[in-house]
């Protein structure tokens, strides 16, 4: 019998659950096979005075059924007009798990009804939660340690920003690819708490944008994409630290000169402004306000996020298909996780994110259950049990075998054994050769002698 080999995490979202509880219920069909009772056994049981229950696995009409009704279900959860609607308020706890009556009556139920009328899309009440979060903590005791610093203040602060990051990161996510998350009433609000929280987050203003949204989404892991992994071996150390190294250093410049290559003018003048910029202004706070301050409020929080987003983008893309590199189910993995998914709206539904950019991070599980069979017959690659910063360090310690338990196989992956897994997950981690990039891409994209 087909059984993953990790239990499935309890604090995984309702939704998520409910994917990998189909994607799992397919693998065991995959591998069970019907238990008839013999001859003998039949006729004794014609006289037996006990009847004993006997498990029937489902079959894939069952199965296929229970997708049909799990999408329904989803959409549900989706629709404000549902009486099943059920918005996101708080990252660690679902709203229906919020069980304490009074606190329901007099400040749950109440702060819902507001936030959903602040919010653009009705879902995403947490993002006010986040925003009045780091607007009510961060950025008093940012202010905080310039008006009075103490080593110990700054220690909590970066902590308490390390914490932050991750969430608020791909609350920009959703931000730049909907030009925004809060109502039109809010305009102003929604347009300048990012110029505000940006640089206290370890990001230049808007470079985020400018990088994944008319960079990254347009070159798609390609060759002219400056985070592209298609160049390194994705499993060793060097390779990785050369990577992280590039955009550590040369991102100012290497940027605006894309945009400048690919005749976008106006991009390159935008985001250089931007970046020197944040830069210009950190550096004279740093030599003419106070150096202390600045280093734990912008500079550390800077140095930790810029490490942070390559090693996501390395694992988000680590893992490229020898044979269609340029595909989009191919070139990115899915992860049912918790870090991603829970606290992060939904980051790990990369492949989903790739394929529509603008669809809203709630709708990238019934996404996903809608296209899976295009998902399996692509030989997209599904895991659960690990998150991004943990499959690239397993990728570099070369922990091939973690990472192939970890898979969630779909299609023809499930016929292969836990070694086989292995074998395939080394080839597509091996970095394409100027040759191989001319045969895919094309000669006009690799630097050939």
């Amino acid at each position: 019998m087909g059984r993953l080999s990790y239990p499935l995490d309890a604090e995984l979202t309702g939704p998520d659950r409910v994917v990998l509880g189909i994607l799992q219920k397919e693998y065991e069909l995959h591998n069970d096979a019907p238990t008839r009772p013999t001859s003998e056994t039949a006729e004794n049981s014609d006289d037996s005075g006990v009847k004993h229950s006997v498990f029937v696995t489902p079959s894939p009409e069952d199965l296929q059924d229970h997708e049909q009704q799990s999408i329904a279900y989803l959409k549900t959860l989706n629709d404000p007009k549902s009486t099943g609607f059920e918005p996101t308020v708080f990252s660690s706890v679902d709203n229906p798990d919020i069980k304490n009556a009074l606190l329901r009556q007099y400040i749950i139920d109440p702060y819902i009804r507001w936030a959903r009328t602040v919010v653009r899309v009705e879902t995403d009440v947490v993002m006010v939660t986040h925003i009045l979060l780091y607007l009510c903590t961060t950025v008093p005791s940012a202010i905080y340690l310039f008006v009075n610093f103490h080593w110990w203040h700054g220690v909590l602060h970066c902590a308490m920003q390390g914490w932050y990051m991750g969430a608020f990161t791909l609350l920009k996510h959703q931000h730049i690819h909907m030009r925004g998350v809060l109502s039109k009433n809010y305009a102003l609000v929604d347009h300048l708490f990012p110029y505000i929280l940006d640089p206290l987050m370890g990001h230049t203003w808007n470079s985020y944008y400018y990088h994944h949204v008319k960079h990254h989404h347009v070159e798609g892991n390609g060759p002219n994409d400056l985070s592209s992994t298609i160049r390194y071996q994705r499993d060793d150390v060097w390779d990785f630290l050369r990577y992280v190294g590039r955009f550590y250093f040369l991102i100012w410049f290497d940027l605006p000169r894309y945009f400048l290559r690919t005749r976008k003018p106006n991009l390159a003048l935008q985001a250089a402004g931007c970046e020197l910029g944040n830069y210009a202004f950190v550096y004279m706070l740093f030599n003419y306000v106070n150096a202390s301050a600045t280093t734990f409020v912008f500079l550390i929080p800077l140095a930790f996020m810029r490490l942070a987003l390559m090693t996501g983008n390395w694992a988000q893309h680590a893992l490229v298909d020898e044979v269609e590199p340029d595909s989009d189910f191919r070139s990115s993995i899915t992860l049912i996780d918790v870090p991603s998914n829970r606290y992060c709206y939904n980051d790990g539904y990369h492949t989903s994110h790739h394929l529509n950019p603008l669809r809203h991070w709630r709708e990238h599980p019934v996404a996903f259950l809608a296209q899976k069979k295009q998902y399996s017959d692509e030989h997209a690659l599904v895991f659960y049990n690990i998150d991004y910063f943990f499959l690239t360090i397993n990728l570099l310690r070369k922990n091939y075998k973690h990472i192939a338990k970890c898979l969630v196989p779909m299609g023809d992956q499930m016929k292969l054994t836990l070694d086989e897994r292995v074998e395939m997950l080394k080839r597509k981690t091996r970095k394409f050769t100027e040759e191989e990039i001319a045969e895919k891409w094309g000669k006009q994209y690799a630097k050939l002698k």
